[in-house]
């Protein structure tokens, strides 16, 4: 490719193995139809629920009965993904099709939950040694596990809601004694979560003791561990971290379901299932307050590029804890993420082109960084 001539190539990768793969196709609908076409050639890259990758052939925005529009992900060819052949790139090639290779210069992963913001896509990634939009294996890993994020926070004297973490052979092998442990040090009602998912997917929560063992299987069906975690009757404040060394805060926004909490129904499937509000109606200094909170979290967790970060608020208290930091966010028309900084003065296009900035930013730290002892 010369420089100065051909558009640089944006491989968008979309849908994935996990429980948010619609999600992903209405993220990426939203993605492509606002980067821009004249500086970028985009290739859309499906990732269907068996993990197979497809590179697209004309891509189209299609109606979803639940999402509105999203990216179609159409099933053809045998891909190789290649990270081997040509420094800096991601190759795939069509396997059935000797001709057709595919070679891309910035990976702008539009996937959310497990397998696709874990550090697992992002391992292949740094493998292929390619710019990517989104945190680096360590930022996303930890962000995307409750329990371990929930003690870094804790060590980095940020609040959290108290919790404990069971695995599948201690759940298991100590039923009793754990659901006799969580009522006592948490009380009720609580919330069980899988560990490591998003958009509360197999999320219940717990009003009577009877209920905890069913709430406890039903997450264990996504996750081999289980936070169980203190109900705190709260709002809930979400806040917008962009930037790698030098993080900067959006202006707040507050979720407030029409649901009794803000569930996956409420997120995606519901139309009036949550009200946005930005921003939150907060006393200044305490919006201060969480801002600086939600950087110092971001950077706690190793985080770079972007990340949500979600606060609960205590009704009765005043008092705030983290509640999660999503490494990639929703990008929908309506997500909360680029809605707060288009409210703080950044829209969805230039942010977009910030984040693609602060991929190619991190690469070229990270390619200057020496490998071998002279």
């Amino acid at each position: 490719m010369q420089q100065g001539s051909a558009r640089r190539k944006i491989g968008v990768l979309y849908g994935g193995r996990s429980g948010e793969h619609d999600v992903s196709l209405c993220s990426a609908a939203s993605v492509v139809s606002a980067l821009n076409s004249s500086k970028y050639e985009i290739i859309a890259i499906g990732i269907d629920k068996d993990g197979k990758w497809y590179v697209q052939d004309k891509p189209q925005i299609v109606k979803h009965k639940d999402f509105g529009q999203v990216l179609s992900l159409k099933k053809r060819g045998t891909w190789l993904v290649n990270h081997f052949e040509q420094e800096n790139k991601l190759l795939l090639y069509n396997m059935e099709n000797s001709g057709e290779k595919v070679a891309v210069d910035i990976v702008f992963p539009v996937l959310h939950g497990t397998f696709c913001e874990d550090g697992t896509l992002q391992g292949l990634l740094e493998l292929a040694m390619v710019p990517y939009v989104g945190a680096d294996v360590l930022g996303s890993a930890v962000g995307m596990d409750k329990d371990v994020a929930k003690r870094l926070l804790h060590e980095a004297g940020i609040p959290v809601v108290p919790s404990l973490t069971v695995n599948f052979q201690q759940w298991r092998n100590n039923q009793k004694s754990i659901m006799e442990s969580a009522i006592d040090k948490l009380g009720l009602p609580l919330f069980v979560k899988p560990v490591c998912t998003g958009s509360s997917v197999g999320v219940k929560k717990v009003k009577q003791e009877g209920s905890l063992p069913e709430a406890v299987d039903y997450a264990l069906q996504f996750d081999t561990r289980v936070i169980i975690e203190k109900a705190i009757d709260c709002r809930e404040i979400e806040c917008a971290v962009l930037g790698n060394e030098s993080p900067s805060a959006s202006v707040l926004g507050e979720i407030i379901p029409s649901h009794e909490f803000y569930s996956y129904e409420a997120k995606y499937i519901d139309p009036d299932g949550a009200i946005p509000k930005i921003p939150a109606q907060i006393e200044p200094a305490l919006a201060a307050a969480i801002r600086k909170m939600a950087v110092a979290g971001y950077q706690a967790l190793g985080c770079s590029s972007m990340a949500r970060v979600d606060f609960f608020l205590d009704k009765n208290t005043g008092e705030f804890y983290l509640n999660e930091i999503n490494t990639l966010p929703g990008f929908t028309s309506i997500s909360m993420y680029p809605k707060l900084w288009e409210a703080t003065g950044l829209k969805y296009s230039d942010l977009l082109e910030t984040l693609i900035e602060l991929a190619q930013d991190r690469h070229k730290r990270k390619m200057a960084i020496k490998t071998e002892v002279n």
